[in-house]
């Protein structure tokens, strides 16, 4: 009974750990940010999430900044900082790991939209922003 009890427990906390580690992915990302804005996954434009990429905006000296500047036009391909420190492609066929992370993606939305829009993203910003970029080939 002891033993039983004991592999049971066991398998439970196995079974935890293993849903504590899965992976995110584009869609539930994109379903999460949907569900925070109040709209259906559908209501999820890709145009928008190109718009914000490559529109302009005043950066924090004034002067032109946007999320291409430094990830490139093309999101396939490998981005600089303004250091010149490696950005790996944003685009997750290109990059297969972007976007499988909750606590990295919300690092760097909260980082790159302070930095180029001088404010957070929405949700809805960063869903479009994700169904956009899951498009990219």
């Amino acid at each position: 009974m002891i033993k039983h009890m004991v592999c049971s427990g066991l398998a439970i906390l196995g079974m935890a750990s293993a849903m504590a580690g899965a992976a995110d992915s584009p869609a539930s990302l994109m379903a999460q940010y949907a569900q925070q804005a109040g709209v259906p996954v559908s209501a999820l434009a890709a145009p928008r999430g190109a718009a914000l990429y490559r529109t302009e905006h005043a950066g924090r000296n004034g002067q032109a900044v946007s999320c291409a500047g430094c990830h490139t036009a093309n999101p396939t391909q490998v981005g600089r900082t303004r250091v010149g420190k490696r950005i790996e492609p944003l685009a997750p066929a290109a990059n297969p790991q972007r976007f499988t992370d909750a606590a990295k993606v919300e690092k760097w939305f909260r980082r790159n939209c302070q930095d180029v829009l001088q404010r957070e993203c929405s949700a809805q910003e960063k869903g479009d922003f994700i169904a956009w970029l899951s498009q990219v080939k």
